[in-house]
């Protein structure tokens, strides 16, 4: 503790600063919300060293974003809002990835997406797109703390797994893996961000290309567009963000603020992504049943891909 003996003379007892700076330390660490760790398709871990928060995806069925996943982001997103920040616990770093093998996320929820279509339930469809984008948005200002965010892709992200990359600051991805937007393959558009996300970071051009072919493209092709800022071999994702961490950690302070000014100077409001979601739903509904046996097709390879990668993980 610091002791005053008048005038500008202080003595210094550096045990007993020690002691409150743990006492301090301790209580911020109490001060997280339980519900991060409790979570039932999210695992988080957070590195008190590095102030770094890791969440892994880890769905009990197919990759995508069901509403029982939304519902945990939400209740992530809040838990984190109310853990960390000024006078709270220190957080600097947020990293997403996925347990899943191969995948980090295959995007929106298919079935249920033709289950409300033959119903013709557009409330539903417009109810499921606004709770993703209202995450994707708050994920993209970084949650109004000031950290830096980093999406680990150490698999195939595709869709709405895409559009959900592309909402962190800083993107990790391995070679090998796959990126994409297949809607088009069963005539809809990705309606969740990517129109917002991919004009602003690589132009009308390239944005149009990725949504209109429907086309899927290595990682180190998206690295040459800039879309992903580093590169890391097979198996090596988690090692290079580490890596990455550790390296700009001292640059912390000056790189969160320069993205926070980016998103100043370059904003995605709500309201554009919302307006977007509705166009979605109306060209859902339009779908014929040809396109929605394709895309039940399309979910059932992708969950039998899945299946098969856990199965050879559980084995090994």
């Amino acid at each position: 503790m610091n002791k005053y003996r008048g005038g500008d003379e202080f003595t210094h007892d550096p045990m007993a600063t020690l002691k409150q700076s743990s006492l301090v330390a301790a209580k911020k660490r109490l001060a997280i919300s339980p519900e991060l760790f409790g979570l039932n398709e999210l695992d988080v871990m957070y590195d008190e060293e590095e102030a770094t928060l890791w969440t892994f995806m880890n769905p009990s069925g197919r990759p995508s974003f069901t509403p029982q996943l939304l519902g945990d982001f939400r209740t992530w997103q809040a838990a984190i809002s109310s853990s960390f920040g000024p006078d709270k616990a220190d957080l600097r770093y947020l990293v997403l990835g996925s347990r899943v093998p191969g995948v980090f996320c295959y995007g929106g929820d298919l079935e249920l997406f033709v289950s409300l279509i033959r119903n013709g339930n557009r409330q539903a469809l417009l109810d499921y797109g606004w709770a993703c984008v209202r995450i994707l948005h708050r994920n993209i200002n970084a949650l109004d703390l000031p950290i830096i965010t980093i999406g680990l892709a150490e698999g195939d992200a595709l869709g709405g797994g895409l559009e959900a990359l592309l909402s962190f600051d800083i993107i990790i991805a391995e070679r090998g893996a796959s990126f994409g937007l297949p809607e088009a393959a069963f005539g809809l558009f990705p309606g969740m961000g990517a129109h917002s996300l991919l004009v602003r970071r690589i132009g009308r051009a390239h944005a149009e290309e990725m949504i209109m072919s429907g086309d899927t493209y290595s990682a180190e092709k998206l690295h040459e567009w800039g879309l992903i800022n580093v590169l890391a071999d097979p198996g090596k994702g988690k090692e290079v963000t580490q890596e990455f961490i550790r390296k700009n950690s001292r640059r912390h302070v000056g790189q969160s603020g320069a993205l926070r000014a980016m998103r100043i100077v370059n904003p995605i409001p709500l309201i554009e992504l919302e307006k977007i979601v509705e166009i979605w739903a109306e060209s859902a509904l339009r779908l014929r049943e040809q396109d929605l046996r394709l895309m039940l097709r399309l979910a059932g390879a992708q969950s039998r891909r899945v299946d098969g990668e856990r199965n050879t993980a559980s084995a090994a």
